[in-house]
């Protein structure tokens, strides 16, 4: 349980600094921190469970592109975690997504996935006891 909650606190970090980072995203919490993390669940959720369903189907392609098209599988599900934000009235969106999904759209949760990948292994990695040998 210990480790699913700091994992739920590394999303939502990762997920702030996307918010800063990425002009493409708006996310309007304002003073509601609640609703980052409540964010942040649906992500982790996204993640623990469709993810590595679509990685599964996507395998074949995977293979054939070595590995780049994990990040459009992470784009996809930034994009579905946007389109359940919205629909739980949260204020995530990336590029004008939802209603319209475009070209800023795409290209934000592209750089998003990128932003949050990188610091959420930063994260883990600074939070995971080192192991010697």
């Amino acid at each position: 349980m210990r480790e699913l909650i700091i994992r739920i606190l590394i999303n939502a970090a990762a997920l702030f600094v996307a918010v800063k980072v990425v002009p493409q995203i708006d996310f309007k919490y304002g003073n509601d921190w609640w609703k980052l993390l409540l964010v942040a669940v649906i992500f982790a959720l996204v993640n623990s469970y469709i993810k590595p369903i679509v990685k599964a189907l996507s395998f074949p392609i995977s293979m054939l592109t070595l590995g780049l098209v994990a990040f459009v599988i992470n784009a996809v599900m930034l994009l579905l975690v946007a389109l359940a934000s919205d629909a739980l009235k949260l204020g995530f969106t990336i590029g004008g997504f939802p209603p319209k999904l475009g070209a800023d759209a795409i290209i934000g949760a592209l750089l998003a996935a990128v932003v949050i990948s990188v610091v959420s292994t930063l994260a883990t990695l600074a939070l995971s006891p080192r192991k010697l040998f």
